[in-house]
């Protein structure tokens, strides 16, 4: 894949960024660069790779999933601008 200036000031005014038209060229030039090393990626054989949290062996911290500032429901629900049955409340959006 190839991307060409136009495509790119299509992405550029997709992502709200001023380009100005003669940076496209070079703007480009560093999408196909980006694609260029998205397929280098693509030809690593992964098969049998197990995903990892970081480049050195280690694991996680577990804890004990508990509730230790519960029971503020009113508290957290005199902010609300409309509350209801305990809940936010808020108007319907879709149709």
């Amino acid at each position: 894949m190839s991307i060409d200036q136009s495509t790119a000031a299509k992405v550029a005014k997709l992502a709200r960024i001023k380009v100005e038209e003669d940076d496209l060229p070079a703007l480009a030039q560093e999408f196909n660069a980006v694609l260029g090393f998205i397929e280098q990626l693509n030809e690593v054989d992964v098969e049998g790779i197990e995903p990892m949290v970081s480049v050195t062996p280690m694991r996680l911290k577990r804890r004990v999933d508990e509730v230790t500032d519960g029971d503020q429901q009113e508290k957290i629900l005199s902010n609300a601008p409309d509350a209801r049955e305990g809940f936010f409340a808020v108007p319907k959006v879709v149709e």
